[in-house]
């Protein structure tokens, strides 16, 4: 009984992994190879699927997905003579599993000796300047070569990248002074143009000002010019509506001397002529005070008249 126990279970294992080699899941976004005798038979989706046991084998899973490979910094030297180190990253993606694993031995391989290659013979015709300022268009012309080539391979390459150009060490320092200069022109130029600006800006200001203070002045002489206008039209329609006779003229006449020697720089001060008249119409309004029927109630005192002369000039 022995032995049949020991053929039973080795009957059990065998269908069991004969069940397991039938029966092959494939994950989502896979694909698998399936070789009978070492040659291609179909390959396998995502789902369950069935082979023959120990007849059909898989040879390759691959995956489906759009892969990331950055690849190291390769040296590349431009249309100046100048070596570079240029990392680049590749996103591409498995469209035909069976031509990936039989039209190449290694597409990562490929991909990354075609990039190579490729990026020599694009920098290689730009100078340094160009090459840090064309990353789109080496992407552009990378990619462009990559997608024609990887094509029979079952591969789209979907993006190229340029992740860091790095020029030598003594361009970079040239680069660094360039810029520094550069950027200190133009900080000189704005504070130049700042400062040209205020100066400006502050002379409209003072302009405006003065302008403005003209202005005020003038409104002011003319406001000041048009009241004493008015106290003049005043004071005439005043003298001429009280009927004013020639002694309180000569009176006022007599009060507006003193304000006309007034000020330090009036050195010389002449009597007019006029002032003996003006004496006279005065005295003449007093004595009136000390006739009969007058204020004075007095007599009047008779004295001779002396004759004028005009008076020296006081200095």
């Amino acid at each position: 009984m022995e032995p049949i126990i020991i053929v039973l279970i080795i009957l059990v294992v065998l269908v069991f992994i004969a069940l397991m080699k039938t029966v092959q899941v494939i994950p989502q976004a896979s694909a698998a190879i399936v070789e009978r005798f070492g040659r291609y038979t179909r390959t396998l989706n995502a789902g369950l699927n069935i082979v023959v046991p120990f007849i059909d084998s898989i040879r390759n899973r691959i995956d489906l997905r759009e892969q990331v490979v950055p690849f190291p910094p390769q040296p590349v030297i431009t249309q100046d003579n100048l070596v570079v180190n240029i990392d680049t990253v590749i996103y591409y993606q498995v469209t035909d599993a069976r031509a990936a694993t039989y039209e190449v031995s290694s597409f990562i391989q490929a991909i990354e000796q075609l990039t190579v290659t490729t990026l020599r013979n694009i920098i290689g015709g730009m100078d340094l300047e160009r090459t840090l300022t064309s990353r789109e268009e080496i992407n552009a012309a990378l990619r462009g070569v990559l997608d024609e080539a990887t094509g029979k391979w079952g591969i789209r390459v979907n993006r190229v990248e340029l992740k860091a150009i790095e020029p030598p060490t003594s361009i970079q320092d040239s680069m660094e002074k360039q810029m520094r200069a550069d950027r200190d022109k133009r900080a000189a130029i704005l504070t130049a143009e700042g400062i040209r600006q205020s100066q400006i800006l502050t002379a409209e200001g003072e302009k405006q000002s003065a302008i403005l203070r003209a202005e005020g002045e003038a409104r002011a002489a003319a406001l000041r010019a048009e009241g004493e206008a008015q106290a003049i039209r005043t004071v005439f329609e005043s003298i001429h509506a009280g009927d004013a006779d020639e002694k309180l003229l000569a009176y006022q006449y007599l009060q507006m001397l003193p304000k006309i020697a007034e000020g330090d720089a009036n050195k010389l001060w002449i009597v007019p002529s006029e002032i003996g008249d003006a004496l006279k119409g005065l005295s003449g309004a007093v004595g009136s005070f000390g006739a009969p029927g007058g204020g004075g109630g007095g007599t009047p005192k008779v004295t001779k008249e002396s004759p004028r002369r005009e008076q020296p000039p006081i200095d």
